[in-house]
C-alpha cells in the first residue's frame, strides 16, 4: 500500500508518510482539513480516499482572566494556563512588576505539577508596591523531564500600570 496527502494542506513541519503515518511537529495551531488517499499493488489498482480534520492545539496555553489592575497601592490580576498535551507537566509560574527605573519586584510565584489535558487552570497574583509605574510580565515555563521538553509563555500588560498611592 502507498499512501499519499491527496488533497488540502497539514500544519508546516508535518507530513504523511508513504506507509500512512502522519509525522512531524507542527509549526502552527488551528484546524486542517485534508484528504488522504491510498493505493495497493493489486491488478487491478485499488484506491480510497478519506477526508481528516487535524486540531493542533497549543502545548501550553497562557490567557489573562482578570488583566493585572491598580488599586490603591496594590497591582492584582490572574492568569489561566491549560496542558494541551499528553504529558504532565513540572510548571513555574512567575510574575514581576517592573518599574521605569529597571527595578523588578516578583508579585507571583507558583511551581506545581500541572496534570495532561488541564484547561483554564487560574493563578492569582498580586502584591502592594511603592509609588510608580511598572509594567507586569508573566512568564510560564512548563518542563517535561522524560522528554527533555521545555514550552513557554508570556505575557504582559499593554501599558504601564501607575501606582499613584506609597511613598
Amino acid at each position: 500500500m502507498k499512501w499519499a496527502l491527496a488533497a488540502g494542506s497539514l500544519p508546516l513541519g508535518m507530513k504523511v508518510g508513504e506507509d500512512g503515518l502522519l509525522v512531524g511537529t507542527p509549526g502552527s495551531v488551528g484546524d486542517f482539513r485534508f484528504t488522504v488517499s491510498v493505493t495497493d499493488t493489486s491488478r487491478p489498482t485499488q484506491r480510497a480516499k478519506r477526508e481528516f480534520v487535524l486540531h493542533v492545539v497549543p502545548p501550553l496555553l497562557l490567557e489573562w482572566k482578570k488583566e493585572a489592575r491598580v488599586s490603591g497601592n496594590r497591582i492584582d490580576g490572574a492568569v489561566q494556563v491549560s496542558n494541551g498535551t499528553a504529558d504532565d507537566f513540572d510548571l513555574t509560574f512567575i510574575v514581576l512588576a517592573v518599574a521605569e527605573n529597571g527595578r523588578a519586584v516578583a508579585i507571583g510565584y507558583q511551581r506545581f505539577a500541572l496534570k495532561s489535558g488541564v484547561t483554564s487552570f487560574e493563578l492569582p497574583f498580586g502584591d502592594t508596591l511603592p509609588y510608580g509605574a511598572y509594567v507586569v510580565h508573566v512568564d510560564v515555563v512548563a518542563e517535561v523531564a522524560p522528554k527533555n521538553a521545555i514550552y513557554r509563555a508570556r505575557l504582559q500588560t499593554k501599558e504601564k500600570l501607575r501606582v499613584l498611592v506609597g511613598p
